[in-house]
């Protein structure tokens, strides 16, 4: 048998790991600190956009270029980042499911 071969042999081999719910004490728990992290994310996301756009708009009006660019670039992140909060457990939920098609 080649070098070759065992890998072959090697990488066939299934552990017959799964996720299951219920397995651990504190499941419920660990769900619902992860929930409230991403809504204190959220909230702070808005907090963050509302600061960024008047900035922005600061900038604008007055002439302070600096300050404008800094507000666009604060609004764009807390765009982006507001849009990985609201699509994390989607995302992870669907690379999961992908990733358990693959034999």
């Amino acid at each position: 048998m080649s070098l070759a071969d065992r890998a072959v042999v090697y990488l066939a081999y299934d552990p017959g790991i799964s996720p299951k719910s219920g397995g651990l004490p504190g499941l419920s728990v660990l769900k619902s600190v992860v929930n409230s992290i991403n809504l204190f994310g959220i909230i702070a996301v808005v907090g963050a956009l509302a600061v960024s756009l008047g900035v922005w708009a600061w900038g604008h009006h007055t002439g302070g270029h600096q300050a404008e660019s800094s507000g666009k670039k604060g609004a764009t992140v807390a765009a982006g980042a507001a849009l990985g909060l609201g699509a994390a457990n989607g995302a992870v939920a669907f690379f999961s499911e992908l990733g358990s098609q693959v034999h």
